[in-house]
């Protein structure tokens, strides 16, 4: 047991990776708990970082998860994003943590939509800024190459590259250099197996607790 969150309250938002049951709604969630944080998670799969700034639908399922209570997965007209200033007004966290990275990273398009995912990310950032909260911006794991959403590791490298120019004030925590490509396992692709969920879930964990995280944290 590390303590090292304790006293902390964590907001962690995301896409289809916080969206599922022993998805990182689960691993990463627990690791926080862990080392002490009271944790409140929310996902929705397909939303972009600046969908997150007003109330909008996912078009493949969400799910929460408030401090120790179970993972409730949301469907349908249910599965929306809650507006990260209601969040922070509500919670107030000491930390936020953001984990959007594939679901803008276009592995379908032949190049990288640089504007937009700049124009997502700010939206995203600006909420961060305005609420002068200490905020953590998780980029893409490798995953494998292939699967039905056409990933490589070329492009979760040049998409991992912009998200850390473009995330400030955020902290960017760079997945690709926790593992190896093709070390965690993958369902698709683009998400991983139960394994590759519990060793990002604990590697993110890690990485929040180092020096460099921790001095940003008012508490």
């Amino acid at each position: 047991m590390s303590a090292l969150l304790a006293g902390l309250t964590v907001l962690v938002i995301g896409d289809s990776h916080m969206s599922t049951p022993d998805y990182l709604i689960t691993t990463l969630h627990n690791d926080l708990m862990k080392k002490g944080a009271v944790v409140y998670s929310f996902g929705a799969c397909g939303v972009a970082a600046g969908e997150w700034m007003v109330k909008t639908q996912s078009s493949c399922g969400g799910a929460e998860r408030i401090k120790d209570g179970p993972v409730v997965v949301k469907e349908g007209q249910e599965a929306m994003t809650r507006p990260f200033n209601e969040m922070v007004k509500t919670y107030k966290p000491n930390l936020v943590v953001i984990v959007n990275g594939d679901t803008m990273a276009g592995y379908n398009q032949p190049e990288l939509q640089k504007t937009w995912i700049w124009q997502q990310v700010s939206r995203l950032t600006k909420g961060v800024k305005n609420n002068n909260v200490a905020c953590v911006w998780v980029g893409p794991a490798w995953g494998a190459e292939g699967g039905k959403f056409n990933k490589t590791f070329a492009r979760a490298q040049e998409m991992s590259n912009y998200l850390s120019e473009i995330t400030a004030p955020c902290t960017y925590v760079d997945s690709l250099k926790l593992s190896k490509p093709g070390e965690w396992g993958s369902t698709d692709g683009q998400h991983l197996d139960i394994a590759g969920y519990k060793s990002w879930g604990e590697a993110i964990g890690n990485a929040i607790v180092t020096p460099e995280i921790l001095k940003t944290i008012k508490r």
